[in-house]
């Protein structure tokens, strides 16, 4: 399986599944902000934007799979996938044990550099609260389900890791 994970990242398909994957999901997300008129929250926004980091790795990889941005776009793929697990998490534990204490932020927080909510604020604005539960499917919430979402993203990252080190097998075509 390690072979032929390496093989894969060694070529363009893989990368852009993982991208178009990424996408479908961002497009989901809208789908229930713009159609449904379910409000994300700051969380929801940052987790977001965790997906699009992992969306940015399938097409980094993509560029140029049998180079180095292999490399680079397997760290972004895994940096954003633990970003993804670590604000979902944060957001289930909000939904799921309410305090006054620890509640989110009103507006998102980019950096002056990259003002993402002022650029493009039909995706990047947040108008809900993070406590309020507005949508569940198989009893889960949304950030729950993210949490697997981008459990399932890091496991195959890491494993696409472990396989650049394992060497692929020569495939000859005299040897039957």
């Amino acid at each position: 399986m390690l072979q032929y994970l390496n093989r894969c990242s060694q070529g363009r398909g893989a990368w852009l599944l993982l991208a178009l994957t990424a996408l479908v999901l961002e497009l989901v997300a809208l789908y229930f902000q713009h159609v449904m008129l379910l409000q994300p929250c700051v969380m929801c926004i940052y987790e977001r934007c965790a997906l699009f980091g992992v969306l940015g790795a399938g097409i980094v990889g993509a560029i140029a799979p049998s180079t180095w941005l292999r490399y680079a776009g397997i760290l972004i793929w895994i940096y954003s996938a633990y970003e993804g697990i670590r604000l979902s998490w944060e957001h289930t534990m909000i939904q799921l044990h309410p305090s006054p204490f620890a509640t989110c932020d009103f507006a998102a927080r980019f950096p002056s550099w990259l003002p993402l909510d002022k650029w493009l604020p039909s995706v990047f604005v947040a108008t809900g609260d993070c406590a309020e539960k507005q949508w569940e499917f198989l009893t889960l919430g949304m950030p729950q389900w993210l949490v697997v979402v981008f459990s399932v993203f890091m496991v195959i990252a890491l494993l696409v890791l472990i396989a650049q080190f394992v060497k692929p097998k020569r495939r000859d075509l005299f040897t039957r």
